[in-house]
């Protein structure tokens, strides 16, 4: 078990590519190449937030069910894109481990009287480098069938195996037993997925003690998971405080004590003083820097991660420091990033940033930055990527022109 691990560790799985159709903004639109670290920028309102919320859709669907993933975004109504039919598909691309065949799962949802269903899910790869892929599980409405095995072919027998309901997402249900080993590959794939709404107000907060391996999507965890490294993982703790010493002044130590009442008391300890000083007067920065790092650090760290936004409460010049951690953290994890900071987009490459922008129909369109004339060569000149987006050589993503829409003469032909 232990080499297992450690193997994942090594090989992490990737998303390589990712396609949505008929999600809120989200009509038509794809990511290829998707690298170990993707950072999305764009105005306010060109769908960042969408498509992280797609990989938070689709953590939800495997870990509380489609009905509770739907139900709480406003089902049909809210969640299709307007002026469109059919279903939503969310269709990805990716590898359990760097050398093994690609395969591609398809998710589409639709909604009648009886509320959501799916419409149409199925996985296939090809084994070798030649013929044709072949899906080893399809299902429609419920109803389908799948190959089992540890590799799956093309001759194998397909047996049937119908749904309890036509809601429950196949891969989820049918990736529980051991005779799918490659479904259950994806199935723990996706329900190890972390992606961030981390709320400052909460962090702050004072749970019931008692050690707790992940932070929350809020924060709200955060003395917990503090106590559990403490106990568990003193050196990996020991790492996140050599960190947060050197980006923030004086600090020497953070504190998870349990209180009589049965709480977890957190406390912010800095030189030269004695006395910590409990987290609901520490530094807003301070806090939401150590919850990223407890992610990023985290001793059996989740398979995809998504931050949104890490520029707030943090100082610009922390940035490309941060930058750098989730570059770092991208040999045991893939992160997804949504920004609006050049201060974090200076330490990245054109090829993990992509620029979102809103088309003529107000549908989100995204470009690769390094598609864009001239970029690449600037970058390779020694010009900052962040500065370059500021000065408007993206042609994309400046709202004060066009809405963000490009401007056709920085594009590649």
């Amino acid at each position: 078990m232990a080499s297992q691990k450690k193997q994942q560790l090594l090989s992490p799985a990737r998303v390589e590519r990712l396609r949505v159709q008929n999600y809120r903004a989200l009509q038509n639109v794809e990511f290829n190449h998707i690298t170990p670290l993707t950072v999305l920028l764009g105005p306010n309102g060109s769908g960042k937030s969408t498509v992280f919320d797609v990989f938070n859709f689709l953590s939800e669907c495997f870990q509380f069910g489609l009905r509770y993933a739907w139900d709480r975004r406003g089902r049909a109504k809210e969640l299709k894109t307007r002026g469109t039919a059919g279903p939503i598909v969310i269709e990805i691309k990716y590898r359990e481990k760097k050398k093994l065949p690609l395969i591609t799962y398809h998710l589409a949802i639709d909604e009648n009287s009886k509320g959501p269903f799916v419409a149409e899910e199925w996985l296939h790869w090809k084994r070798g480098k030649y013929g044709q892929p072949f899906r080893f599980l399809e299902y429609k409405n419920g109803k389908g069938r799948a190959i089992s095995g540890e590799m799956p072919d093309a001759d194998d027998e397909r047996i049937e195996k119908p749904l309890r309901s036509p809601d429950l997402i196949a891969v989820n249900t049918l990736g529980q037993f051991a005779e799918h080993p490659r479904v259950a590959a994806l199935r723990e794939f996706i329900t190890d997925w972390y992606v961030s709404y981390l709320s400052i107000d909460d962090t702050r907060g004072q749970p019931e003690a008692g050690p707790q391996e992940r932070l929350s999507k809020t924060g709200d965890n955060l003395s917990n998971v503090i106590q559990y490294l403490k106990e568990q993982h003193a050196d990996q703790l020991e790492c996140i405080f050599q960190v947060l010493r050197r980006r923030v002044p004086r600090l020497e130590s953070v504190l998870a004590e349990p209180m009589p009442d049965g709480r977890l008391l957190l406390q912010i300890k800095d030189a030269p003083f004695d006395r910590p000083v409990m987290s609901r007067f520490a530094s807003d920065g301070t806090l939401k820097l150590l919850a990223y790092l407890t992610v990023l650090h985290d001793p059996h760290p989740p398979r995809f991660v998504g931050i949104e936004e890490p520029e707030n409460f943090l100082h610009p010049r922390l940035l490309p420091e941060l930058a750098e951690e989730c570059r770092a953290a991208t040999e045991r994890s893939q992160l997804l990033v949504t920004t609006h900071s050049p201060f974090f987009i200076n330490s990245l490459m054109p090829e993990e940033v992509r620029a979102l922008y809103r088309n003529e129909h107000g549908y989100t369109q995204a470009i690769r930055v390094s598609d864009i004339k001239g970029v690449s060569e600037f970058v390779q000149a020694g010009g900052a990527l962040g500065d370059l987006w500021l000065e408007g050589h993206f042609g994309v993503g400046d709202p004060l022109v066009n809405a963000g829409a490009p401007q056709h003469k920085n594009r590649r032909k």
